[in-house]
């Protein structure tokens, strides 16, 4: 994707082979048995996860800042770097290169400062756990269709 710009959209995880990583899990409570999940698991389909793009310089150094959750996941570009300083949640950190494809996944408390990953173009935020459900391990590749403006 060329230049990137603040907005919202839908991200799809695939797998390192261009298959769908995983399924996003259902609502809580509404498979107890799973049959659910592995319906989906079995399919290969990942359902698409909103997102929010904070492009500009104003809306990257805010990110998750103030908040206390997200529905979906934040993808902020361009960076490398992140921190939970003074965050309400812990959140779950995807570092993507310019591809978009995964090089590491973390989980990070609030009050934590990670080394950078240099090779890291974009980040993905997300509440904790939220990743592990999608299915995104390093090696995946995400895709994100941005909604229209206009």
């Amino acid at each position: 994707m060329g230049t990137w710009r603040n907005g919202s959209g839908r991200l799809t995880v695939e797998g390192p082979d261009g298959s769908g990583a995983g399924a996003v899990a259902a609502e809580p409570g509404a498979a107890e048995s799973g049959a659910a999940e592995s319906e989906a698991a079995e399919s290969g389909a990942a359902e698409p996860v909103a997102v929010e793009i904070a492009a500009s310089y104003g809306t990257r150094r805010r990110g998750l800042l103030g908040r206390d959750g997200i529905e979906g996941a934040l993808l902020i570009t361009p960076c490398n770097s992140v921190h939970t300083f003074r965050m309400r949640f812990a959140i779950d950190v995807a570092y993507l290169d310019k591809e978009l494809r995964v090089i590491d996944v973390h989980t990070l408390k609030p009050g934590r400062l990670p080394l950078p990953r240099w090779k890291a173009r974009h980040v993905l935020e997300a509440e904790a756990g939220a990743m592990e459900r999608w299915g995104l391990r390093p090696g995946a590749r995400i895709t994100v269709n941005v909604q229209d403006v206009s």
